[in-house]
């Protein structure tokens, strides 16, 4: 961003946020945090944008509003997206409300924050390739270039080719007059052009989901065409790679966009930013842009020197809590084992796969539970965000925040045994509060 200097910065996200956005720089925001969207006639009808401080869309947005730069979200509005879908022209369609009805994972549909691997809402990854109509190489299609570079693993590939990239990498992706001039061989102009390939072969959605896909990259064009219509020369787009082939070169008209978005259905909405946690970001959750390791990546982010000795000093650190004995010297072999395996294997520098084998066999001697725990604790982790106090909220979260202020009862992202003593009116509150929330079926 600050290479390519732009003058305005939209990003992949409900256009319809931009009230909140200033937010993100306030005091007291502390990610991972979530825009949640919610149906003003049904609130159980919403959906989440979640953003870890790693995410490139958290990146921009606090860049640009720190650098006084015209940032705005520029993916379908929350109001399209939580819109009733509208019967097909046979009557065979439904009339119900949308895929995001009751849960975080409807947000994903229609735009959000990634999660940390560059792939747009890929989901879970597949380690096994079909054929042209496997619906697996649909869901993922970054498989394909995984298994052309000789990895089973598409994360693991993605981690190697683009996270793991030496720092003076060269830059690319600016759109509109002005932008400055970059090499046709820089790592944006790579994934766009492997993103186009793989746009040509991939096998088509379901008819539902090209209509909406069709429909979110013509609102971003809309977008992008507003902005340089408003004066902005140097534009820069952030968006998950797959719709960058959609964002570049010669655009379809404005009026085959507006057709597309003709008739789209709307809802009144309400907006605004609520925590989140490491742990409903990872794709173990459900979620289905997770990531499977939000606390290493995180890690990543914060510590890019002695990143390897950092991560497992931290490891020791856990074992020890649980009384496991390990020493400075298992700390010492673990960081030689994953660097000679890192060597090895022909990489850069040890990647999550290194420290976990160098966990398992110097730091927990092959036991499994043990490992388990780090996994849990640290390479999912279960870091709680925070919003600043006057972000406006829901009735029944600000009566319960109210409430646990009062009782002394503190947010956490932790499982804990309360001791309560009934005789005393301060315990018999927080009980009382407790078994409402059960009522509620809030765990």
């Amino acid at each position: 961003m600050a290479e390519l200097r732009p003058d305005a910065v939209l990003i992949e996200g409900p256009a319809d946020a931009g009230p909140f956005l200033a937010l993100a720089a306030a005091e007291g925001m502390r990610p991972p945090v979530a825009l949640l969207a919610y149906a003003a006639d049904n609130p159980a009808n919403s959906a989440f944008w979640p953003f870890a401080v790693f995410s490139p869309e958290w990146q921009a947005l606090t860049w640009a509003l720190k650098h006084h730069v015209d940032v705005r979200f520029c993916d379908l509005p929350a109001s399209m997206v939580l819109a009733p879908a509208r019967k097909s022209a046979t009557g065979g369609g439904t009339s119900g409300e949308s895929p995001g009805d009751g849960g975080e994972s409807g947000g994903r549909s229609g735009g959000g924050g990634e999660s940390g691997s560059g792939s747009d809402g890929a989901g879970e990854f597949e380690s096994e390739l079909g054929g042209e109509g496997d619906s697996s190489v649909r869901s993922d299609p970054l498989a394909r270039l995984a298994f052309a570079a000789g990895y089973d693993d598409p994360e693991r590939w993605w981690d190697d080719v683009i996270e793991s990239r030496a720092a003076d990498a060269p830059v690319a992706g600016a759109a509109g007059a002005g932008a400055p001039s970059t090499p046709e061989s820089s790592i944006f102009a790579a994934i766009t052009e492997a993103m186009a390939e793989l746009r040509s072969v991939t096998p088509l959605p379901p008819p539902a989901e090209q209509q909406q896909e069709a429909r979110r990259e013509a609102y971003m064009r809309t977008q992008l065409r507003a902005a340089l219509a408003a004066g902005a020369r140097n534009v820069v787009v952030v968006c998950g790679a797959w719709h960058a082939p959609a964002l570049t070169g010669k655009l379809p008209s404005a009026a085959a966009d507006a057709r597309v978005l003709s008739r789209s259905p709307k809802r009144k909405v309400a907006l605004t930013w609520v925590p989140w946690t490491h742990s409903r970001l990872s794709v173990a959750s459900g979620y289905g842009a997770g990531v499977t390791s939000p606390g290493w990546y995180h890690h990543l982010f914060s510590h890019p020197d002695l990143t390897v000795t950092r991560w497992l000093t931290k490891v020791a650190r856990v074992l020890r809590e649980e009384d496991l004995p390990v020493s400075s010297a298992h700390v010492i072999e673990a960081v030689r084992l994953a660097d000679a395996l890192a060597t090895l294997r022909g990489r850069q520098l040890p990647g999550l796969d290194e420290v976990t084998e160098a966990t398992r066999s110097v730091l927990v001697d092959g036991d499994e539970v043990a490992l388990s725990l780090v996994t849990s604790r640290l390479v999912v982790g279960e870091a709680l965000g925070a919003v600043p106090p006057g972000t406006p909220t829901v009735p029944l979260e600000a009566d319960l925040r109210a409430q646990a202020r009062t009782l002394r009862l503190k947010f956490e992202a932790l499982d804990r045994t309360l001791d309560l003593d009934l005789r005393r009116d301060g315990d018999l509150s927080r009980s009382q509060l407790l078994h409402r929330l059960t009522l509620l079926d809030v765990p």
